[in-house]
């Protein structure tokens, strides 16, 4: 099963003998010396690999976030009606002008921003080209970016990518918190960035308001650059707000907020991310962006502009779906003998698999995939440290009732040992 290669320094000091991990990357690179040492510091995606265990064991795919139902009629017609309309050539690079108008106008309801669409923001191919965009535009090599543990996959080889020095913060179960002093160690005079998933992939944590503010003092007091992935925004539940870090006292000039379609509109596939950031740094975004990528597809980027007008009873039906999925799924996994906490937002579960007397989530994952057909999610994935995840794996429901009771009739097989 994929893994990422733990950092190492490739350059011991003289008289230091190499660790195991610097010498098999150096090995690595001696059998392909085209390579770049980045590129032999991770591999592919664990959530992926997941997938493609799940086709070829006909498994229920609960591993990786992307809805088996259809996408809202309404959007679809609206993308109908652009390819018809023959958008089908380069929109502007960094975005259509009625998908940006219409961002800025959603921005304004719902996190509570003034945004300038003709300057603030940038729309790039789906929120992870977003995210690495912000970092390679962000980072010289050296600067350190705070990342939580556990991470979504992506943020750590970005880190990579973009010559990162990543430092981290635990976020504890069983609600997967932060300790407010943990997080203050992890900043000093070489920190450039912090990145913040909320509502956050894979623990479901929503921050409260008094959370962020302890982050967003911090990021002022150190003259840090605050980017927020905040794809789940609509997906929150028992009534609690979003709060975008960006709203906060002092934090507008020094936030890059991080969206996209895919979860709010059920397109994961259509790959239209956003970034919101103050014009000094959306123009430095656009100039990366462009040479990445050049732009987002033009006639779902039309249907874009109508997604994001969408009226807010849409979004009340969203979060209410996706509360009642989680209800269903974690009723049954604690019935089975999974331990866990409901998450507060965002479409994961990270459950504790102890009581089946398990050790090694990736063994533990690789049997209920191919012994009893449901595709999770090692929880170790997300982790720097891999020890601290290999107590759990990662559930997801953003899937049909019929699905997720497939998936709990197949798992109500396992035995609780301890």
């Amino acid at each position: 099963m994929p893994a990422y290669r733990e950092h190492a320094d490739l350059h011991p000091q003289p008289g230091v003998a190499p660790t195991l991990g610097v010498i098999l990357i150096q090995s690595r690179l001696m059998q392909h010396p085209l390579l770049s040492q980045k590129a032999t510091r991770f591999t592919e995606s664990v959530i992926r690999g997941m997938s493609i265990e799940a086709t070829k064991h006909k498994a229920v795919n609960l591993a990786q976030g992307m809805p088996d139902f259809p996408a809202p009629p309404e959007l679809k017609a609206a993308a109908c009606r652009a390819i018809e309309s023959d958008i089908n050539q380069y929109a502007v690079t960094w975005g259509a002008r009625g998908l940006r108008a219409a961002i800025a106008e959603h921005a304004g309801w719902h996190l509570g921003l003034t945004v300038d669409p003709e300057t603030e923001i940038t729309v790039t191919c789906g929120s992870t080209e977003a995210m690495l965009v912000a970092m390679l535009s962000l980072i010289n090599p050296g600067d350190e970016v705070i990342l939580s543990q556990p991470f979504y996959e992506n943020y750590w080889p970005d880190c990579v990518l973009a010559g990162a020095i990543p430092r981290f913060f635990p976020m504890r179960a069983p609600d997967w918190t932060f300790d407010p002093d943990e997080l203050a160690a992890a900043f000093n005079d070489r920190t450039k960035a912090i990145v913040l998933c909320n509502p956050n992939n894979p623990t479901g944590t929503v921050f409260s308001r008094g959370e962020l503010e302890q982050v967003a003092a911090l990021c002022r007091k150190w003259d840090v650059i605050a980017i927020t992935d905040e794809i789940y925004e609509h997906i929150v539940y028992d009534g609690r707000p979003h709060v975008a870090l960006a709203s906060l006292d002092g934090m507008r000039e020094r936030s890059v907020t991080i969206g996209g379609m895919s979860k709010t509109y059920s397109v994961t596939g259509w790959r239209v991310g956003t970034m919101i950031a103050p014009a000094p740094l959306t123009h430095a975004f656009r100039q990366v962006h462009d040479y990445v990528s050049i732009g987002a597809a033009a006639p779902l980027q039309e249907a874009g502009a109508f997604a994001y007008r969408m009226p807010r009873e849409y979004y009340a039906k969203l979060s209410a779906d996706y509360q009642a999925r989680r209800d269903r799924l974690c009723s049954a996994l604690l019935d089975v003998g999974f331990d866990l906490i409901p998450p507060q937002g965002a479409y994961y579960v990270m459950a504790n698999i102890e009581a089946f007397g398990a050790t090694d989530d990736v063994a533990f994952a690789r049997h209920l995939v191919r012994d009893l057909g449901v595709a999770t999610v090692p929880g170790s994935s997300f982790f720097h440290d891999k020890a601290l995840g290999r107590q759990y794996i990662r559930f997801c429901f953003c899937k049909q009732d019929s699905t997720l009771d497939a998936a709990i009739e197949r798992l109500r097989k396992l035995q609780v040992i301890v």
